[in-house]
């Protein structure tokens, strides 16, 4: 992509004689930024196209096939419509488009354009050549997103910011996401995870792992939280989450929850915002952890005594690490 830009500004700052082809500036292609609400992206061949509706043009493009590939590339790291403005937000079902992540709503008024012109921004930034602003603005909006406890749209900002630095790379910013859990490994893996805190402080989290019914425990996980502050286990949870599936680590085909639904539903949230189909079941203890209420279904290969055995251990793992920081903290004071 870059060498592509590169390409359009010296073709335009020399506009070399020595090609036939080139010459005729209707064989050239541009990219196209409309004024709209909601800006289209959109590209036009020959420089003598209109634009009175044109906030900004960029090229010329010599290899049609590399500047659409280019932008297919660029519009999965920051969505845009091509949707002309008559059409924007009267549509009854969503477009194609926005079932696989390329456009951002504006089809049936989904789209926040606070959001949007962000985007249109970076795009413009990106074909100028400025990716290291677009890179620094991101990562100070990633923080921001973190420190608000906005956890989705930290993740969102963290795959931009991933996907920037490797744009060189088409395999890396390609569609990779997993419907289901990889269960080639033959058996079955169960993630139990708990939250423990006193009023929010050494707040940790801890992942055990189940394997074929087996605790597997260099598969363990502990987490220190980071971003919550205050006793609030649902957003520990979901940073517990958003940092377990940043790894590339095997995953689960359950995941266990020592908690309710608001815990369940906090983990769906995370595993719907990385397209991911995973069973979870949550086992609410109860005051007195005298309970073993199911929210969930069991699936038919375990069983609840199973689980109850990963809560425990979920659990345990958690306390130990928990009691570990508050001895750390008790001794540096």
């Amino acid at each position: 992509i870059e060498a592509l830009i590169l390409e359009a500004e010296l073709i335009k700052r020399y506009e070399p004689p020595f090609n036939a082809k080139e010459k005729d500036d209707k064989s050239f292609l541009y990219v196209d930024i409309t004024k709209n609400k909601f800006p289209q992206v959109m590209l036009s061949r020959g420089r003598s196209l209109p634009t009175t509706n044109l906030s900004k043009r960029y090229g010329p493009f010599t290899s049609a096939s590399q500047i659409r590939e280019a932008l297919r590339i660029i519009r999965r790291i920051f969505p845009y419509s091509v949707h002309e403005e008559e059409k924007v937000g009267v549509m009854k079902k969503p477009c194609f488009d926005h079932q696989l992540g390329l456009c951002p709503g504006t089809c049936v008024g989904l789209a926040d354009r606070g959001e949007y012109i962000k985007d249109i921004a970076n795009i413009k930034l990106l074909f100028e050549g400025k990716k290291t602003r677009i890179l620094s603005s991101l990562e100070k909006d990633m923080k921001l997103a973190s420190k608000e406890l906005n956890f989705e749209r930290a993740e969102k900002l963290k795959r931009q910011i991933f996907a920037l630095k490797h744009i060189h790379d088409v395999a890396l910013i390609g569609d990779d996401r997993k419907s289901f859990a990889d269960t080639s490994h033959g058996v079955k893996r169960i993630e139990g995870y708990d939250i423990s805190n006193i009023s929010g402080d050494s707040a940790v989290g801890s992942m055990v792992v189940s394997s074929g019914g087996v605790p597997d425990k260099d598969e363990y996980r502990k987490f220190r939280i980071k971003t919550v502050r205050g006793s609030n286990d649902v957003a520990m949870l979901t940073e517990v989450l958003y940092r377990r599936f940043n790894n590339k680590w095997r995953l689960p085909d359950l995941i266990l929850v020592d908690g309710g639904k608001r815990q369940v539903n906090a983990i769906l949230k995370v595993l719907r915002g990385r397209s991911l189909r995973i069973p979870v079941v949550g086992l609410a203890k109860g005051p007195t952890r005298k309970k073993n209420d199911v929210i969930g279904e069991v699936p038919s290969w375990t069983s609840l005594r199973e689980l109850i055995t990963v809560r425990d251990e979920a659990h345990r793992f958690a306390i130990s690490y928990h009691k570990k920081l508050r001895s750390d903290n008790f001794v540096k004071k």
